[in-house]
């Protein structure tokens, strides 16, 4: 595919880097000369310096016959001009950042009168997933698959975990749960594990199944997880308005400290509901009067990654709090087991996931069997994509067993109508089922791709 990139900033830096290896013109425009420099000698790009709200510089980044635009500039209104000239000038298809919530309202319009063919809001992605780690809070993070009928959660195993030693294949011993282990990392190492590995301190699991079954995983193993009631939020920026609406929809109450006066006022306009505090959050002072103490987590996202992160490991040390700490700088993204946060949000990352999963969907001529979802996760070294299966895919009715499946490749989970099925060496996959296929160093356009041969 020819694919403009709007914009060399972090998000874009960021697709570049995932897209320039899976066979695409790329395409990158950004007025910052030294950015685009930068991006053309680190990639296989071509590279256009200029405004990308210009009809002159559209055209010589060749929009009249690109196949997609992808507007990530720092500027809502340029993202949203530069995708309707592009689309206008015959680009086929349109993605866009907008940020401002003053125009999330308006999403659906963009979609279906402007024709933009997605819209995508960082903050409010971050927001959801801040509010399914709360919904799991023994958990680092959770992504949903199959309108959340099957979730993926990290777990981090401790030295005291009863799962230290514990061979994969002997786990039915410990929990009579419908799980998979389908990924663990290890400072560095990354595996797609079988039976044989053995569970050891400081592993991240990735493991699938139902919500029921991992809260029952996590009672088996002894970590209790207690439902979140109230949280602190330092920082009132878009994500903790964002996450105030939704976590208050819930019934769980919120507090916000902001240090901006105005600010404040503008929250407390917005946000009835919520308790917004005018001061500094990093003061040990006002953090017990507002009775952290009593809070079940705290929500560190101000502006500041340095700030964010030691607001949680101040949280989590002094008063043992679930902690979350958003950060925008991708080379932190990856730290929590160094930082001992427990949990880490960077918006960029999930919207460069989102716009990868549709790249890749518009890759396959199949289109149903396409991708429906598709998250990075171990720092981007493993997918986890949701297929559907269709008449195409080669090995139908056919059992795993049967199926020749490339090394470092998984199914994770098989959704079929209403039940979702771990599946073993005899299972099947039939027409129209959702398939979770985890793989590393792989890229999956289709479900066919996780064959040999």
């Amino acid at each position: 595919m020819k694919i403009i990139v709007l914009g060399a900033g972090k998000v874009g830096k960021t697709l570049i880097k995932h897209m320039s290896n899976e066979d695409h013109d790329i395409i990158v425009v950004d007025q910052n000369a030294t950015k685009v420099e930068e991006v053309v000698n680190q990639f296989d790009v071509i590279g256009v310096v200029g405004n990308g709200g210009s009809y002159d510089i559209l055209m010589e980044a060749g929009a009249q016959d690109a196949n997609l635009i992808i507007c990530v500039t720092a500027s809502d209104e340029l993202n949203i001009l530069a995708g309707l000239m592009a689309k206008k000038t015959g680009t086929r298809h349109t993605i866009a950042r907008v940020r401002n919530p003053d125009y999330s309202s308006q999403r659906d319009f963009m979609r279906n009168q402007l024709g933009f063919s997605m819209i995508v809001n960082p903050e409010l992605e971050a927001a959801s997933e801040i509010r399914r780690v709360l919904s799991f809070p023994s958990a680092v993070k959770v992504d949903t698959f199959s309108r959340g009928k099957v979730e993926l959660a990290e777990f981090f195993v401790e030295e005291h975990s009863r799962l230290n030693g514990v061979e994969l294949s002997q786990l039915h011993k410990i929990t009579k749960t419908n799980i998979l282990v389908c990924a663990v990392s290890h400072n560095e190492d990354v595996i797609i594990p079988d039976g044989n590995y053995a569970i050891k301190p400081g592993d991240h699991l990735y493991i699938t199944g139902t919500h029921r079954d991992l809260s029952r995983f996590c009672l088996d193993i002894g970590v209790i997880t207690t439902r979140i009631k109230n949280v602190i939020i330092v920082g009132g920026g878009k994500i903790a308005y964002y996450l105030s609406k939704q976590l208050s929809t819930q019934g769980i109450k919120v507090k916000i400290i902001e240090k901006d006066k105005n600010r404040c006022q503008v929250l407390a306009e917005k946000l009835p509901y919520v308790t917004i505090i005018h001061g500094d959050g990093s003061d040990d002072e006002l953090l017990n009067e507002e009775g952290i103490e009593n809070t079940d987590a705290v929500l560190a996202l101000t502006g500041l990654d340095e700030e964010n992160i030691v607001l949680s490991l101040s949280a989590k040390s002094l008063y043992h709090k679930k902690t979350i700490a958003k950060v925008t700088r991708m080379n932190y993204a990856g730290l929590s087991d160094v930082l001992k946060v427990d949990s880490i949000v960077a918006p960029k990352k999930i919207v460069a996931s989102q716009i990868i999963r549709y790249v890749r969907a518009k890759m396959n001529k199949d289109n149903d069997s396409s991708v429906k979802t598709l998250y990075k996760i171990v720092d981007g070294e493993v997918e986890a994509i949701e297929f559907k299966v269709t008449e195409q895919f080669k090995y139908l009715h056919k059992t795993l067993n049967e199926m020749k499946i490339k090394e470092h490749v998984l199914v994770a989970a098989i959704i079929r109508e209403n039940e979702v099925i771990v599946p073993k060496g005899n299972t099947t996959m039939e027409l129209n089922d959702y398939v979770i296929i985890v793989s590393r160093g792989e890229i999956m356009k289709s479900l066919n791709d996780i064959l040999r041969g």
